[in-house]
């Protein structure tokens, strides 16, 4: 990895410290005034505000002592520009403090992040839930791969 990869690398760090200790305020300041997080759910929770005042009720209730999580493999990081850089990282959520995602809590994550005077913030996330498609077709249905 290089100096940059690890700076963008360290605000996802930084993302899951606050996660873990159920800081809502401090995990929404890593994100622009402006950023668009998109839930696993599809909905979008546009502003610093917002993604704040959702993840304090997350955090004082239903996600309550959850923990981020690593997936399985290694997060991809590409600058589309020397001030904007995208990740690609495996990750989820565990209610019982586990070590790895809990069954059906895993996600492929998606940040766009930009460098700001202040340093990385995220700009935009999309969390999407790892799920296998053929798993929900009909026994006699034909089964297809994506590739």
């Amino acid at each position: 990895m290089t100096e940059r990869q690890n700076e963008v690398l360290a605000v996802l760090g930084k993302l899951a410290d606050a996660w873990n200790d159920g800081d809502a305020a401090a995990y929404a300041s890593h994100f622009t005034e402006d950023a668009d997080y998109v839930t696993f759910f599809g909905m979008n929770m546009p502003g610093r505000a917002l993604i704040e005042s959702s993840h304090r009720s997350l955090f004082e209730g239903p996600m309550k002592g959850s923990k981020l999580v690593p997936g399985s493999g290694e997060p991809k990081v590409r600058f589309v520009r020397p001030d904007v850089a995208i990740v690609v990282s495996g990750g989820g959520s565990s209610l019982s403090g586990g070590a790895k995602p809990e069954p059906g809590r895993e996600s492929t994550l998606t940040y766009v992040l930009v460098e700001e005077s202040g340093g990385w913030r995220v700009a935009s996330f999309q969390n999407t839930r790892v799920s296998d498609p053929a798993a929900g077709a009909r026994p006699n249905e034909e089964r297809r791969t994506l590739g």
